[in-house]
């Protein structure tokens, strides 16, 4: 899928429906003061998979800006919109 620009106007309904994507990210980074010790910060967002436009500029943002230095990083992500499940009824009942 082609990654889109879309205004802050835009709702979350219409992302949706333009193909984002509810995404999560673990994001595990050194301490300034303490390399030696971890902490984690969870970032959420919708966005576009597989290429994940978003994080990629908050990625970026925090290894310019941001002095602790990134460890790893895990994501999840999920449509939101999906199509309905199918399912045959078991059986059928009048109402007069």
């Amino acid at each position: 899928m082609k990654e889109r620009k879309t205004g802050s106007n835009e709702s979350s309904l219409q992302r949706q429906l333009n193909g984002y994507r509810l995404t999560t990210a673990e994001i595990i980074y050194h301490l300034p003061d303490h390399p030696q010790l971890l902490q984690e910060f969870i970032w959420q967002q919708h966005d576009i998979a597989p290429n994940f436009p978003e994080l990629r500029r908050f990625l970026h943002f925090w290894e310019t800006k941001i002095e602790g230095k990134l460890h790893s990083v895990k994501v999840a992500s999920a449509k939101l919109i999906t199509p309905g499940e199918i399912k045959n009824a078991d059986g059928m009942f009048a109402i007069n």
